[in-house]
């Protein structure tokens, strides 16, 4: 039975133009063409939105016997005048690790850099070790917990890397477990992360002739991921290192996305912009030029506010810079093991309280924008509300849309639709 959702406050379409395609600059906050008003109502068949306009006219057409909230000939659901926004984009997840590394905090404290934590055997080799001796039964249920928390602040689309494995057999691991992941409260999409470190007891050009030579083809033949991630900065892998290997992964069918820039400018987004990633995440510290590479380019702009704030660092001016040259950018959580949070609202609450970004615009950030690097593995566009499009919708527990990231603490989400199916 179709459904129709009415009763609705503000509707954040995010629609306007090809929703295929990302905003930047002041149409990010153009409410004008993006938020229709309330007043207005959706209809959804198997999973998809038949129909957006008024519910005086939908109630008419699809349910003329409506009574006391009711049909029989629709399902009905109510959304008490509350706003509603388009399930929300992931694009920068480490979905899948295990282990404890809330030690690092004390170390942190006493002066010790992400770098040097590192060099004593902390970061993402502390991490790797546990995660190596997982079974992969116990992965798939993190991930379906980790799932289940994302969902319930609203995300109906998830990026989700590999990189805890750093070796053939537990990446592959990784990336199967991730395919064993049901897929009923949000789409998952894999990318492979081999080169997130380099592992114990190998050479720095081993590792890489084995990532190579054996992980990538593994991972293009068996299909079990869409892209692949070099954690390209000083210390880890250097530019010639992360050109090599995404020139090999392009020679195989795999698309790329760089970690670049997080704690220097080391022209990681200027490489990511030549080499046609479909984005470039942190990018903390990139200088003007490459940022306007990469917009050029269509290589989109990630940044991750989550990571510096649980690292004690400034948020730094890169989003706005993006918005006052009307560079494309996209907001995302980076849950991993120093900042596990997998809500958007959050990290967007950090982009508006602390950057004074307007809440539309990080609405888009978190929606159209990061979907824009993803909807080429998806059957439909995601990110936006429109006719034709999937039924990913998210009903907020106020009547203005600006509700949605100004609950840090909290979920600010009353209802969330995936596929037009309540989760």
């Amino acid at each position: 039975m179709d459904l129709l959702l009415y009763n609705a406050g503000e509707i954040a379409t995010l629609s306007h133009g090809e929703v295929s395609k990302p905003l930047s600059g002041i149409e990010m906050a153009d409410r004008e063409k993006l938020v229709l008003d309330s007043g207005n109502a959706i209809l959804i068949s198997k999973g998809i939105i038949q129909k957006i306009s008024s519910q005086e006219e939908l109630i008419q057409e699809f349910a003329p016997d409506f009574s006391d909230g009711k049909s029989n000939l629709v399902d009905i659901i109510d959304a008490h005048g509350n706003a509603i926004i388009p399930g929300l984009v992931d694009c920068h997840t480490h979905l899948l690790w295990t282990g404890d590394r809330s030690n690092e905090m004390n170390m942190r404290q006493n002066g010790l850099s992400y770098q040097e934590i590192s060099k004593r055997g902390g970061g993402i080799s502390r991490t790797v070790e546990a995660t190596r001796s997982a079974t992969k039964k116990h992965l798939v249920n993190l991930g379906k917990y980790r799932i289940s928390q994302a969902s319930m602040n609203g995300t109906t689309t998830l990026e989700a890397k590999s990189g805890y494995g750093l070796s053939v057999e537990s990446e592959i691991k990784l990336l199967e477990a991730s395919s064993e992941i049901p897929q009923d409260k949000c789409n998952l999409l894999p990318t492979w992360l081999g080169a997130h470190d380099f592992p114990k007891g190998k050479s720095k050009d081993e590792y890489i002739e084995e990532l190579i030579s054996e992980q990538l083809p593994l991972v293009a033949e068996n299909k079990l991921a869409n892209w692949v991630d070099v954690f390209c900065e000083p210390g880890w892998y250097d530019l010639e290192q992360t050109e090599l290997i995404v020139k090999a992964s392009k020679e195989l069918g795999l698309k790329s996305r760089l970690h670049v820039d997080e704690f220097v400018d080391s022209n990681g987004l200027a490489l990511a912009a030549e080499l046609g990633s479909s984005s470039a995440d942190h990018v903390g510290f990139s200088n003007t030029e490459s940022r306007a590479k990469a917009h050029e380019s269509n290589t989109m702009q990630v940044f991750l506010p989550g990571t510096p704030y649980v690292l004690g660092k400034n948020l730094g001016d890169g989003i706005n810079e993006c918005i006052e040259n009307n560079w494309n950018f996209s907001l995302a959580t980076d849950f991993n093991p120093n900042c596990q949070t997998l809500s958007l609202p959050f990290v967007a609450s950090l982009a508006t309280h602390r950057l004074g970004v307007d809440p539309l615009a990080a609405l888009v950030a978190c929606t159209r924008n990061p979907a824009s690097t993803l909807n080429s593995e998806l059957k439909l566009n995601v990110g936006s509300i429109y006719e034709g499009g999937p039924a990913d919708i998210n009903i907020l527990k106020s009547e203005y849309l600006d509700y949605w990231c100004q609950t840090p603490g909290l979920s600010p989400i009353e209802k969330t639709l995936f596929s037009g199916v309540p989760v």
